[in-house]
């Protein structure tokens, strides 16, 4: 097969020259006899019989139908053909799945050939633009894409099984690796020294010995956990894998409607650890950092924000001739409040004044214990009936723990034994780490009812309590009296329609729990949330125990 073709006001005959195209899309397929190099051996004969010389040969590895331009081999090999335009190409392929497994795209591709002047041979199927041929062809293409459909769908079924089992299906977490195991098949176990690495970083964070999440970043830089890169670019890593259950040990997939559950993998962190993680982070994105520059001349710094820019005010303090004036002011340039001076008596003496206004109303805090105690007995409930199950779970591990003891016994090859011995290991540890612990309904077995006093306690006196702390603890304080930083305004007041104070979530929690509303929802939540909190900052604080007890 020949043709002429004008070339530089010439007419010369242009022999077609073959373009061999292979692709497949699994790892799996390169070893087994349809793989890349059976295709490009098969397509190199064929043109070899025809008559026709290879000129290029382009390999791809791609899964699955879709846009052909995101194919790389493909996208090179249409981009070769533009690239030589006088001359005549005869495209080689293996089988029409080879092609494309989207009709849509099978379509497009076919389009793509034909205004190139290009022309398909397929070792398996010929193609004919007939009528006929054409349905056929488009036929052959939709059984193509709906094999790929039904493989996709049986692929992701198996995968999400293994997800609802407790097992990571895909590509390894970082500090972890997959192992073959004889009772879950893949497994994914620590790999150190970067999950132990990881674990520090993690631990510190949650502890607050790294207060940032860039501090922890630098520390995983610094150990060689990360390289390259400084440690402002992993960030979005850090906090991607601060917010991964997996590392406590659970398995989540939203993607596919797979809620949390216990994972058959070994977490590298606790479970309270990854708790205390979420709750530092949520409190990070609030604003809930405390300074490192704050003194006793200037408590606010760091909790007031600008209401005109929403910036944070600083201070300062200057010398006259007879005395030091301190001040507080917004130093956003942009803003129109920019350098006007705010006395520090008087932001100081207002903010007295809106703790005042945030006590918790008379007479509410009887109503809250009294619905509290049904909340906590429900509760109570949900928790003695999850650690039944860990009794029956303990159980089944002591029965599985004796099965595998004499499997290792009886094991007459070292592999197996090794096997056995191995998940033997890991059923004693998860066994002993299940330490079920039912509770008592009294008001002293639980620290949410003591909590729940302590903190009723602050909010009906807020300012005795703030007045007897020193500065960081104020500042460790002031988000369990407020949500959020508080805006002051150039009218020389706070912006107290916006202020979040803790005393509605109490006040909120008694409307929404009434007798005439089931208990539970949203707020209950909440407050559980915001006494679990308090509860380990007041047990952290000796100040604050020496405050409320003098309060």
């Amino acid at each position: 097969m020949k043709s002429i073709r004008q070339v530089d006001n010439v007419e010369v005959i242009v022999h077609p020259k073959a373009l061999v195209y292979c692709r497949v899309s699994s790892e799996r397929q390169k070893n087994e006899g349809h793989g890349l190099d059976s295709q490009e051996s098969r397509c190199v004969k064929y043109a070899r019989d025809n008559g026709y010389e290879v000129e290029k040969i382009f390999r791809d590895s791609f899964t699955g139908g879709g846009d052909f331009m995101k194919r790389p081999a493909m996208s090179d090999l249409i981009k070769h053909t533009d690239s030589n335009p006088y001359q005549n190409y005869v495209v080689i392929f293996d089988d029409i799945k080879r092609f494309a497994r989207d009709v849509e795209f099978h379509i497009k591709l076919r389009s793509t050939f034909k205004v190139r002047g290009v022309i398909l041979k397929c070792l398996n199927y010929n193609f004919d633009d007939t009528p006929e041929g054409k349905f056929v062809e488009t036929i052959i293409a939709a059984g193509s894409e709906l094999e790929r459909s039904q493989n996709k769908r049986q692929v992701n079924q198996k995968m999400r099984a293994r997800l609802e089992m407790g097992l990571w299906t895909f590509a390894p977490k970082r500090g972890y690796i997959n192992i073959n195991t004889l009772e879950y098949g893949k497994l994914q176990v620590r790999k150190d020294p970067d999950a132990s690495i990881l674990a520090e970083a993690l631990d510190g964070f949650s502890s607050g010995k790294f207060p940032r999440k860039i501090d922890a970043c630098r520390f995983l830089v610094e150990r060689g956990f990360w390289k390259k890169q400084k440690p402002e670019k992993y960030i979005h890593r850090f906090d991607h894998i601060a917010k991964d259950p997996f590392y406590a040990g659970y398995i989540e997939y939203k993607k596919w409607e797979v809620e949390r559950r216990e994972g058959k993998h070994d977490g590298i962190i606790s479970i309270k650890t990854f708790e205390k993680i979420q709750r530092r982070l949520k409190g990070e994105l609030s604003g809930k950092r405390i300074r490192l520059d704050i003194t006793e001349d200037f408590p606010l710094r760091g909790l007031i924000n600008c209401a005109d820019c929403g910036e944070h005010l600083t201070a300062s303090k200057s010398k006259g001739r007879n005395n030091t004036y301190y001040y507080y002011f917004c130093q956003n340039a942009g803003c129109e409040s920019y350098r006007v001076s705010i006395k520090k008596d008087h932001i100081e003496n207002e903010f007295q004044n809106v703790l005042e206004k945030g006590r918790l109303k008379d007479g509410i805090e009887n109503i809250l214990g009294i619905i509290f105690d049904e909340v906590w007995k429900e509760e109570v409930g949900l928790h003695n009936k999850e650690e039944a199950a860990k009794v029956s779970r303990r159980k089944k591990l002591n029965e599985d723990i004796g099965r595998l003891t004499d499997l290792v016994i009886k094991a007459d090859d070292d592999v197996l034994r090794v096997a056995y011995e191995t998940q033997m290991k890991k059923k004693i540890k998860e066994r002993d780490e299940s330490v079920p612990h039912l509770v008592k309904n009294n008001k002293d077995s639980v620290p949410y009812r003591t909590a729940l006093d302590k903190s009723v306690q602050l909010l009906k006196n807020p300012c005795v309590v703030w007045n007897k702390l020193n500065v960081e603890e104020k500042h460790e304080l002031f988000f369990y009296i407020f949500g959020e930083k508080l805006e002051y305004g150039k009218k020389g007041s706070y912006r107290t329609d916006k202020i979040p104070y803790a005393t509605m979530l109490f006040e909120e929690f008694v409307v929404e729990n009434s007798p005439h509303v089931e208990i539970g929802g949203k707020t209950s939540n909440r407050l559980k949330t915001y006494l679990s909190d308090f509860w380990e900052y007041y047990n952290s604080s000796k100040m604050l125990q020496n405050a409320l007890a003098t309060a």
